[in-house]
């Protein structure tokens, strides 16, 4: 019983210190505009990510038309047919949405990173009383039986802010802005998709698409 108690107690520790790694994406707040009519839900979408680093544009843009996909949402990559690296020149863009026939532009640019210093709490488990040692016997014996300690934790997490904002493909008007934060700790590609769930869920629910 004493073994498995303490077991127990080290593995919720250790459990405690890998939920605070896990990656996640939180919505911060979002928008919708009131005067946006007819123009919601929207059924074709050309997807943009803006960034430095062309593969991850590539595979944000890849897993965004894979979720808006699954939604029932025909989408587009921009890469397809705005294939540099560089910001594109407005005709560009604009001949590149119309060529398509998107109804909707979907941008997601990163705003802001910030590194966070967390600490997990350590804990020393000691046995715990079992049937025959209650009382005074059981305290007294207890400080003489083993005890297990899980020493805290120092680790630093990347918050990453994100912008993303849906534009009407005719008049550029926006439709719907939502503000987000990624905590970033598995791979590139791992962290992106899960950020496009979030956010195409987030679209669904507001009847966006």
């Amino acid at each position: 019983m004493k073994l498995r108690l303490v077991g127990l107690a080290v593995l919720a520790a250790a459990t405690l210190a890998l939920s605070a790694c896990a990656t996640s994406t939180a919505l911060n707040a979002q928008w919708i505009n009131p005067q946006a009519g007819s123009r919601l839900p929207v059924k074709s979408v050309m997807v943009m990510g803006i960034n430095r680093d062309s593969t991850a544009r590539r595979i944000y843009e890849d897993a965004m038309v894979a979720e808006l996909g699954a939604r029932g949402v025909k989408a587009v990559q921009s890469y397809k047919t705005i294939p540099g690296d560089g910001p594109a020149e407005q005709q560009a863009i604009q001949s590149a949405v119309a060529g398509v026939g998107a109804d909707a532009v979907l941008i997601s640019r990163t705003v802001s990173v910030s590194n966070e210093v967390r600490v997990t709490p350590g804990l020393v488990a000691g046995p715990p009383w079992g049937f025959g040692w209650p009382g005074f016997y059981g305290y007294y014996h207890g400080f003489w039986s083993a005890a297990y300690a899980v020493p805290p934790s120092v680790y630093t997490v990347q918050n990453v802010l994100v912008d993303t904002r849906l534009f009407d493909a005719k008049e550029y008007v926006l439709l719907w802005s939502g503000s987000s934060t990624t905590v970033p700790t598995g791979s590139m590609q791992q962290t992106i998709q899960d950020f496009a769930k979030v956010i195409g869920a987030t679209l669904a629910k507001d009847k966006v698409v």
